[in-house]
């Protein structure tokens, strides 16, 4: 049977201290590979301590490095901490992103402009940071989502900047081939995480019924797609999106 190895890769998880993007990270250094966990520097520390606690349980090939996605300047410095700790940069996960759902109507300039900045531009940037220090041959992966396709009430400013992502992602496929740069999206439905989690039961309820595998993802398995997308068992795979929802989409 062939196993993935990641063996002497490095990778960036950005978002990595919860959720899709822990999941990933684990399932990134459990191959082997060294990670860089990523988190946003909240002013009561509380992503900092789930950083430094994944770090922790890894033991080894991790750090935890604070970086807004909507900071370049602080991505750039996050790369180059990469290059330096690890050696290299050869996976680029795109995990961090935030919700701030409300009808049209009501949904403030701020409240649109708040999600974009962070699950679009943010992308954008991490992207625009790594590419430079890149390894011949690097892999990104940008998660996007079910909302991106299906267009969700309430989330004209969330499903607007992963259907960006999902575009951004093709494009971006195109341009680093030269590189032998591979780059594509993973799409989930809803995943047990706590974003997931934060959905009113009633709400999650009458989702379920669109699932035909009768179930919410769990985060462990948006991560192991990442894993094959990083992985050399996907060399011919680019500008696609992997839609993981459970069939809710199909």
């Amino acid at each position: 049977m062939r196993h993935i190895d990641l063996t002497g890769k490095t990778a960036i998880v950005t978002g990595a201290g919860q959720g899709i993007g822990l999941a990933t990270a684990k399932s990134l250094h459990a191959a082997g590979a060294s990670v860089v966990v990523n988190y946003f520097d909240d002013p009561d520390g509380n992503n900092k301590m789930l950083a430094e606690q994944v770090v922790n349980d890894f033991g080894e090939r991790a750090l935890p490095v604070a970086a807004d996605v909507r900071n370049p300047e602080q991505l750039a410095a996050m790369n180059e901490l990469t290059v330096s700790e690890f050696g290299g940069l050869d996976i680029l996960v795109n995990n961090a992103g935030i919700l701030r759902d409300r009808s049209f109507k009501k949904m403030s300039h701020l409240e649109w402009t708040d999600v974009i900045d962070t699950n679009l531009t943010g992308v954008f940037n991490s992207c625009k940071a790594a590419v430079g220090t890149m390894n011949h041959g690097g892999v990104i992966i940008n998660v996007a989502s079910l909302s991106a396709v299906m267009g969700f009430f309430g989330q004209a400013n969330y499903a607007s900047a992963k259907a960006g992502v999902m575009t951004f992602t093709k494009v971006l496929s195109k341009e680093l081939a030269r590189q032998n740069i591979r780059v594509n999206a993973v799409a989930p439905g809803v995943v047990d995480t706590e974003m997931g989690k934060s959905i009113p039961e009633e709400n999650r309820k009458a989702m379920l019924t669109n699932v035909p595998l009768g179930r919410f993802a769990e985060p462990s398995e948006i991560g192991d797609v990442i894993l094959f997308l990083a992985s050399d068992m996907s060399t011919y795979v680019t500008g696609q999106t992997i839609h993981v929802n459970g069939g809710w989409w199909a």
